[in-house]
């Protein structure tokens, strides 16, 4: 099953206001209005893409380790995904999805690394319950993101209803900023280009990640000839 296929069988059963969710419209209609409201900014088509060069990056993963862009491209493409949280069930189907495509793209010699706001207690807990083998960073205070053009603020209403379903973003991300990045997915050439790139205002909409695999062959086959 493609991953939208997932995150749309889960949005009908999420809004649809039956157990086990049991979601009040009014609480659905504020994540609609929301998503609507970043939509219309725009901000989605000023962030870095496709022939845009990514900026450096040293983040500490969920173990303490540093990893650095220039070490990930020594070595190969690199896949980046910027995701919202542990707490975000989209997210952890994206993810979920990523694991399973992670073979696929490590043959055609590129790393995956996923990159969220959050605390290491969250992203090691994510590691555990959906069995992630590829690293979880921390992009704390989405310093990063912001860079890439991915960060935006939430509305004291959006705030209001995430903090009611239990979301409370001041305890998962260590910081009282509430902010998120876009769902977004980059794959960085060695020369530090972005080869490919996919962002999504509305964070139930996401690429299934075979869609990476034509650009990583692309890239493979110039490294070969």
């Amino acid at each position: 099953m493609l991953l939208q296929d997932r995150l749309d069988a889960f949005k009908r059963d999420f809004e649809s206001g039956n157990p086990p969710y049991n979601i009040p419209r009014t609480i659905i209609d504020a994540f609609h209005r929301s998503t609507t409201a970043l939509v219309a900014t725009g901000q989605a088509e000023r962030a870095l893409r496709a022939g845009d060069v990514a900026p450096d990056l040293t983040l500490e993963g969920s173990d303490g380790t540093l990893v650095s862009l220039s070490d990930l491209l020594a070595k190969g493409p690199a896949v980046l995904t910027f995701y919202r949280g542990a707490w975000c069930p989209y997210c952890n189907l994206e993810l979920a999805a990523l694991q399973e495509a992670l073979p696929e793209i490590v043959a055609r010699g590129a790393s995956l690394v996923a990159i969220s706001p959050q605390t290491a207690p969250n992203s090691r807990k994510s590691i555990r319950q959906h069995n992630l083998t590829f690293p979880m960073l921390r992009d704390d205070g989405g310093e990063l993101a912001a860079k890439f053009g991915l960060r935006w603020k939430l509305s004291e209403e959006m705030i209001g209803v995430h903090k009611s379903l239990g979301a409370d973003l001041e305890a998962f991300n260590g910081n009282n900023a509430w902010t998120l990045p876009m769902p977004a997915r980059y794959i960085i050439d060695r020369d530090s280009v972005i080869a490919y790139s996919e962002i999504n205002p509305d964070y139930t909409k996401r690429p299934d990640p075979s869609e990476l695999l034509p650009t990583l062959d692309l890239l493979a086959s110039r490294r070969g000839a």
